[in-house]
């Protein structure tokens, strides 16, 4: 990355919309936008303080092509560390265009994707965690990644880092201390406090090992698999739960041929349900690429609903069936046996699998 070259951006989404932010930053960011930019007033962009905002025209040539505010950013007190201007503009897809055009004629060239926050990185402005944590925020799509996003902006991961390194530093200042005088009969360290501390690091290291996991299953959204053989109801819950018609409903065996997605967001935290493909035996080549692909989302799902009706529960094939599913399932894997086409029934079997849940899909009965 060349720190000397001054880069320019939208900040916002492109496409249409009411206005629009194009990002400009670097040594000679001022200078760039001097050329271009006419405050109102009698003021000047050179002389501005840092924290305001000048309205103003961008112009080349005498052409006008749009009326602009411009708010001032000075280094070091800035988002990537260096003297950064940020455009509000029109949000007309031409407006954008002919400004940025404008902007790069005049010294400035374009960022790369992410190039601001690595710029905010190599210049100290974020840790390496914080600048991943930026992406994360801007992709978050529910309130449980939207809370870990934030925490990591505010540096709650590099912080438990520090502390971790100062501690490994700690014990290898005592190990080195008494490696240097292993030939004398003294003991600097106290050999209990060192079990002690190495048993916390160890702590400290696999609890944040198992966060990643955690934590990328909550920004992701938890997988959720619906399996079962086929016609037992998992494109009718699917579409029951999301209150749409997502997925082809019929009384033919195999409808489902491949795994069908959505998300649906459940007190502030994102659930990725996903239909499968009915489980059974088949020739069908299509239907058993369908089939395998049920079994790779069982064995990524961090749960399962296994949905069966009253008719496979008498012919005995459930208890079959929901073994085979929990072979097949991650250990970590919560595998819930669901009965469906409880409309069906005069009363409720007693002897279905532990903690089966029974509902009507088709009459969105049980779904809490």
């Amino acid at each position: 990355m060349n720190q000397n070259t001054t880069i320019a951006a939208l900040a916002t989404n492109p496409g249409m919309a009411a206005i629009a932010v194009i990002r400009i930053s670097g040594p000679t960011a001022f200078e760039v936008v001097c050329k271009v930019f006419h405050p109102y007033g009698g003021k000047k962009l050179e002389t501005a303080e840092g924290y305001t905002i000048l309205f103003g025209k961008m112009q080349e040539n005498g052409r006008k092509i749009d009326e602009v505010l411009v708010s001032i950013f000075r280094g070091p007190h800035s988002y990537t560390g260096e003297d950064t201007l940020e455009i509000s503009c029109h949000g007309s897809v031409y407006v954008q265009q002919e400004l940025l055009q404008l902007l790069y004629r005049n010294g400035a060239e374009p960022a790369k994707a992410g190039e601001f926050t690595l710029r905010a990185f190599m210049n100290g402005k974020l840790d390496l965690s914080q600048a991943e944590a930026v992406a994360d925020l801007i992709s978050a799509g529910n309130q449980t990644a939207h809370a870990l996003a934030m925490q990591q902006l505010r540096g709650g991961f590099g912080d438990e880092i520090r502390k971790l390194r100062t501690e490994l530093l700690n014990f290898l200042a005592l190990i080195e201390l008494e490696l240097d005088f292993s030939t004398e009969d003294v003991e600097f360290a106290d050999r209990k406090l060192l079990e002690t501390l190495v048993k916390h690091i160890q702590g400290v290291v696999n609890r944040l090992k198992d966060s990643y996991a955690m934590g990328n299953v909550l920004k992701n959204g938890i997988p959720v698999t619906i399996a079962g053989k086929p016609n037992a109801g998992k494109s009718t819950l699917l579409n029951a739960l999301l209150n749409e018609e997502r997925a082809i409903v019929s009384d033919i065996a195999g409808t489902t041929r491949d795994t069908i997605e959505d998300v649906l967001v459940l007190d502030g935290m994102a659930f990725r349900f996903i239909d499968t493909a009915g489980l059974r035996k088949t020739d069908d080549v299509v239907e058993n690429i369908g089939i395998e692909r049920s079994f790779k989302s069982i064995r990524e799902a961090s749960i399962v609903l296994y949905l069966f009706d009253y008719e496979g529960f008498e012919k005995g094939e459930v208890n079959n069936q929901l073994k085979q599913i929990q072979e097949e399932a991650n250990v970590n894997t919560l595998v819930i046996p669901v009965m469906n086409k409880a409309d069906k029934l005069d009363s409720i079997p007693t002897n279905l699998p532990e903690n089966t849940l029974v509902l009507s899909a088709l009459n969105k009965t049980g779904l809490n």
